[in-house]
């Protein structure tokens, strides 16, 4: 996985665009093509982009369609999650970030706004995100309108909620403080924290802070009647001219916002005269209001000065103009090239550059999502096309699951049946299934019959098989499908649904056989619990392995791990931990784990073990403090089949947690076999797993 950030805030208004901008500008300084992404963008309208896309885009003149650095807009995703989408809604992001990832070698990744409809669940979709992508975060908060304590415990809970689903946190930034605080923030945040999570503090800019009349103009639905060339000045805040213009004078600040009704005459020449007065502060802009416009005289007079300011005119009136100019905030666009660069220069100013770019470049992702698991195997599935052959073509769930394997076009599949019963039960299913896409063979019907069973003879003969059993076993699917495998016409083969798993593997066993330097046929699950993927072994073929086959199905089990991205710590899992324990099961798994190391010094094995102290990082430290293993294991070997098969089953049911499997090993070519309880997913997500094996082969 290439290296990420995820910028977050726990509410709106943060200024976490000074991050955005510093980062993007110091990580192109370091790397060669930096990609941006936003889940969620504002919603915008038709023809229109997102501002914060267009401005990092632009200001950078990266080479990324708009389209594509962004998955939903607000209304979508509070529509999807409001209709039980979560899945989808992550697998979109997941898709979308992943083909933006696949072209740059850094991803900066900037959360919501918290705005609008949705604000009260974008907290945990942000941190639910960053949990699905599997990158860290760096969270930013703004102090303005809070006290000391509650800025502080803000940010404490910020982090908790971001640790306790287990996303990294690299740096926490407190953003919009008082100058005179910093030091008093920087302390009260890094009391809480732990020492390596990255503190800096920003303070208050009020230029950045502030609107510009380009924004104002937006939020009031202003026309520009002047002074166009000038709609990025900023405004410190807004006067409203009701009294006399000698009253009036008295009242003006630097760079503030003149808003009066537009028969006021007196009110804006005053006003236009005394910004090029050096008696007098400058004046942002003037906004008219009542849908009035000055008299054509005064429209001349203006028309003729040599400096201006922009005039705008709003049908609104008065008191209603001036309390939404009172709500406008400030945001960070393209055009306003001033307050880019103060940011930047904010950024470099007031954030250690130099440490943060080390924690980014040196910061290392632990373990994989389950989404990220699960997209990932797609991906590979795609990159070279297999062709699995499925013999229980009579199973409603097995139909169902090519029609949805057909609509990803991910392989090229064959089913074994008979043509008619499958198209007649397809049309009771109601599958969308073009059939055209899906080769269907009948094994006693087929022209390879004949073939194959010669050629099963010819095999087994001395094993005492005659043509007429060979002619017999052929005409079973389990069998048809395993010869097709042998013999090149599929990669591999997927059975199970209704049958027992000896009658599945039994054809593989005889003539498939297993590979070089392999003694035992095992299987392993990758369980995709709701925050990692563990591989779990052996849960469906041995039941009472020895020491030596507990070693090899752990070696097996741990280099299938590393094919699908996975990074091993082995757990040879018993009722005991360490040297503690006593007793013919014990010493079973401890000589497992003696083996393992003398055989494959390069893998990390801990055993005997409890499952525990295995996977609880509390419970591995209190048990084993000096194992690298304990609390972190993600391969979980157990000592026999019965605890195997009814953990994984236990875990399965009890959490939720997806198992993918079984995933046979050992063998010459891929044959995996499903459990007749199996579902449609289990089945799609077997199919993919025999594909990606085939790719090996």
């Amino acid at each position: 996985m290439k290296k990420a950030i995820y910028i977050a805030t726990s509410e709106a208004n943060s200024g976490k665009s000074i991050i955005t901008l510093g980062l993007m500008r110091m990580l192109l300084g370091k790397t060669a093509k930096v990609g941006y992404f936003r889940p969620i963008i504002d919603n915008v309208k038709k023809g229109k982009k997102d501002n914060h896309i267009n401005t990092i885009l632009s200001h950078f003149q990266l080479d990324i369609d708009p389209n594509e650095a962004y998955a939903f807009t607000r209304s979508q995703f509070i529509n999807m999650r409001n209709n039980g989408l979560e899945g989808e809604i992550f697998d979109t992001i997941i898709s979308k970030y992943k083909a933006l990832e696949e072209k740059n070698d850094f991803m900066l990744v900037e959360g919501s706004d918290f705005s609008g409809e949705g604000m009260a669940i974008e907290l945990d979709a942000n941190i639910l995100i960053a949990k699905n992508l599997g990158i860290p975060a760096i969270i930013v908060s703004s102090g303005i309108g809070k006290t000391l304590d509650e800025f502080i415990d803000g940010l404490h809970l910020a982090y908790d909620s971001f640790r306790e689903k287990e996303v990294d946190v690299l740096a926490v930034i407190a953003n919009k403080v008082q100058e005179k605080n910093i030091e008093i923030v920087r302390n009260g945040v890094q009391k809480n924290l732990p020492k390596d999570v990255f503190v800096n503090v920003i303070p208050l800019i009020a230029s950045l802070n502030n609107p510009t009349i380009k924004e104002i103009a937006k939020a009031v639905d202003a026309k520009i009647l002047f002074g166009k060339e000038y709609i990025n000045n900023q405004t410190t805040s807004f006067k409203v001219g009701a009294m006399q213009l000698r009253n009036y004078l008295k009242q003006l600040e630097e760079n503030c916002l003149i808003i009066t009704p537009g028969d006021r005459a007196d009110i804006i020449l005053g006003a236009l005269q005394a910004n090029i007065s050096t008696n007098y502060p400058a004046i942002s802009g003037i906004v008219l209001t009542g849908g009035i416009l000055p008299e054509e005289p005064i429209i001349r007079l203006i028309e003729g000065l040599h400096q201006i300011v922009p005039i705008l005119s709003v049908n609104e009136g008065t008191f209603d103009v001036a309390n939404k100019i009172g709500a406008v905030r400030s945001h960070m666009y393209a055009e306003n090239k001033e307050k880019i660069n103060i940011s930047l220069n904010t950024f470099d100013k007031y954030v250690e550059v130099d440490k943060l770019n080390e924690k980014l470049i040196t910061f290392k992702i632990a373990g994989i999502t389950p989404r990220m698991f699960q997209y990932n195997l797609l991906k590979r599935a795609k990159t070279v096309r297999k062709h699995i052959v499925l013999p229980e073509g009579n199973d409603d769930r097995i139909l169902t699951a090519v029609a949805k394997l057909v609509q990803s076009d991910i392989v090229d599949l064959t089913i074994l049946g008979d043509k008619t019963n499958i198209e007649n039960k397809i049309l009771q299913l109601g599958l969308k299934l073009d059939l055209d896409k899906v080769k269907i063979i009948n094994p006693i019907e087929s022209d390879y019959y004949k073939d194959f069973s010669n050629t099963l003879y010819e095999l087994r003969k001395d094993k005492g098989l005659t043509i007429q059993m060979a002619e017999d076993l052929i005409s079973d699917v389990s069998y048809f499908g395993t010869m097709m495998v042998h013999k090149g016409l599929a990669d591999g083969m997927v059975s199970g649904a209704a049958h027992t798993t000896q009658h599945t593997i039994k054809p593989a066993l005889q003539f498939i056989k297993t590979k070089p330097g392999v003694s035992v046929v095992s299987s392993i699950f990758f369980m995709c619990l709701a925050d990692r993927v563990s591989v779990f072994g052996d849960c469906a073929i041995n039941p009472n392995p020895t020491s030596e086959q507990l070693a090899e199905i752990a070696i097996s089990s741990a280099d299938s791990s590393i094919n699908f991205g996975i990074e091993p710590k082995i757990a040879m899992l018993s009722y005991s931990s360490g040297a503690s324990g006593k007793g013919e099961d014990v010493d079973k798994v401890r000589r497992a784990t003696e083996i393992i190391r003398e055989k494959r010094p390069d893998l990390k094995v801990e055993g005997p073990i409890q499952y525990d102290a295995a996977v609880d990082a509390s419970v591995g430290k209190s048990k084993m403090p000096d194992s690298e293993v304990a609390g972190r294991a993600n391969v979980l070997i157990f000592p026999d089949l019965n605890t195997g098969n009814n953990t994984y089953k236990a875990v399965q049911r009890e959490t939720g947690a997806l198992a993918i499997g079984p995933m046979l090993q050992g063998l010459n070519k891929p044959v995996n076999d499903l459990s007749r309880g199996c579902t449609v997913e289990d089945i799609f997500n077997t199919v993919i797993l025999t594909a990606i094996q085939a790719q090996g082969f």
